[in-house]
């Protein structure tokens, strides 16, 4: 075969490094991109701090966008309103966490010890012997977080004897017993339980003997409480020989304990949401803006900027010269993030208005390419812009894919959204006779007298993401 060379043209894009930089700038959270400014006003001398609020002087600043609402008003959006915001509602996430007034949500609560920690502490105040100490520090190793032991007791047994363990120092079987009854006595009360009705027996034995009923739940958990997996209240009543009234009152007690005890000692840190933006209704018109206290106040120091000479090839100079073209594309990065949040946020809420006026179930049905689409960008932009970014209303904080969802047909030939309709599921459950649940082809046949056609399976499926149980397990003696 003979070689020979040939001549062509062809087309291919190069990402720059401001192009990157942009790029990487925009999927950050706004935690990661304070984090991000301060690593560059550590780094470049040109960068520094703006001291006063004028907004005007932002070098990111974008102009006042108003978008026309074909419902109640406008949807109007803004870079930095000065405006304070009501700090009047008791907001809710859409986990359901309280909004702090500063838009701050704290997920976790913050322990000094983890739960195995929590219990070494106390073993070592109970003065045990050293055999001792060794089955409870097996023990406590086999606790999980939810404060459950996860081995049995025979594998414990011959993990602390070992291979090369014989006559007096061997450990006996009711040694850990007698060290596991130990444990079962620390704090949080029902830790160390081999399981669920063992961990709510634990509980009972630590309540006051002048508990109502405390007796009467002792007995059930106790005996009986395989019926009560199985909801089989009526067995329940004639094996306990009480009435449906004081069986109920039994079934109160015993939900308010705790079926994870271990749960309420965690060393996680604190988890915290800041929304990049925040919504608001002003004068019938929706307000969309970024929040001020996440947009960096950054300026080139013109004293250093003013110490670079045009030519000058010196390696200060050239120094300088790098520092500042790094400064203004991070300021032009930061515009362009902010700018294209703000196209985003806007749009949704646009988009989305009715939800904001009246909640999940008036939810559209919205894809990336909808947004994409109307802001003329490309849906790998938009995906960025709104993983890990949190929008803030009245109705609660929410990430902004949260009103992204899938559509499905109405018999009117329309589509609605598969957020409205899990809203639908969770509502009519939530108002159902808890006596008499309703089956998942029950609420697809009340989904279709809304106009909405929805398969058997499909709420089924909706029902299980959303962690509601099916109707035979939400069945409950009388609706509390």
């Amino acid at each position: 075969m003979k070689q020979s060379l040939q001549v062509g043209l062809s087309q291919q894009l190069t990402l720059t490094p401001q192009l990157q930089q942009a790029i990487r700038l925009l999927q950050l959270s706004s935690i990661e991109l304070s984090q991000e400014v301060q690593e560059a006003l550590d780094s470049n001398l040109m960068l520094e701090l703006q001291e006063h609020s004028n907004n005007e002087d932002l070098p990111y600043q974008t102009e006042n966008q108003a978008i026309e609402n074909s419902h109640d008003g406008d949807v109007v959006a803004t870079e930095a309103s000065t405006e304070e915001w009501e700090k009047s509602y008791n907001q809710t996430s859409a986990k359901g966490e309280a909004v702090s007034q500063d838009y701050l949500i704290e997920h976790n609560t913050n322990h000094d010890l983890s739960l195995q920690e929590h219990l070494v502490w106390q073993m070592r105040l109970s003065k045990l012997s050293e055999p001792d100490m060794a089955i409870a520090t097996a023990l406590i190793d086999s606790i999980d977080n939810s404060g459950f032991l996860r081995s049995s007791l025979q594998d414990i047994c011959d993990s602390v004897n070992g291979d090369d363990t014989e006559g007096e120092n061997e450990i006996e079987f009711d040694d850990v017993i007698a060290v596991l009854k130990l444990i079962q006595r620390f704090d949080p009360v029902g830790v160390g339980a081999r399981d669920l009705a063992e961990c709510l027996s634990l509980q009972l034995q630590a309540l006051d003997h002048s508990t109502p009923w405390l007796e009467t739940a002792k007995e059930l958990i106790t005996n009986h409480f395989a019926l009560l997996a199985g909801r089989n209240y009526k067995k329940l009543t004639r094996e306990l020989n009480i009435s449906q009234d004081e069986l109920q009152e039994t079934l109160k007690l015993i939900r308010s304990l705790n079926p994870k005890p271990g749960l309420q000692i965690s060393r996680e840190e604190p988890e915290y949401i800041v929304p990049d933006v925040i919504v608001k209704k002003v004068q019938n018109r929706w307000l969309v803006e970024l929040n001020p206290e996440l947009m960096p106040k950054l300026r080139i120091n013109n004293d250093y900027a003013g110490l670079v000479q045009r030519g000058k090839q010196t390696d200060d100079n050239v120094f300088l010269k790098n520092q500042l073209q790094e400064a203004r594309w991070l300021l032009k990065s930061l515009h362009s993030r902010h700018d294209t949040l703000l196209k985003v946020a806007t749009c949704i809420v646009k988009h989305q208005v009715d939800f904001f006026e009246h909640g999940e179930e008036a939810m559209k049905p919205l894809i990336l390419h909808d947004i994409a689409e109307a802001i003329e960008m490309h849906e790998s932009t938009i995906s960025r812009v709104t993983t890990r970014k949190y929008m803030h209303t009245p109705r609660g904080v929410f990430e902004l894919k949260y009103f992204f969802s899938s559509h499905l047909s109405t018999n009117s030939g329309g589509e609605c959204s598969s957020t409205a309709i899990r809203a639908f599921i969770k509502k009519v459950i939530g108002a159902e006779n808890s006596m008499k649940p309703l089956s998942d082809n029950k609420i697809a046949q009340l989904l279709a007298e809304q106009g909405i056609k929805v398969a058997r399976r499909t709420v089924a499926k909706y029902r299980e993401a959303m962690a509601i149980p099916p109707s035979n397990e939400r069945k409950y003696l009388t609706e509390e």
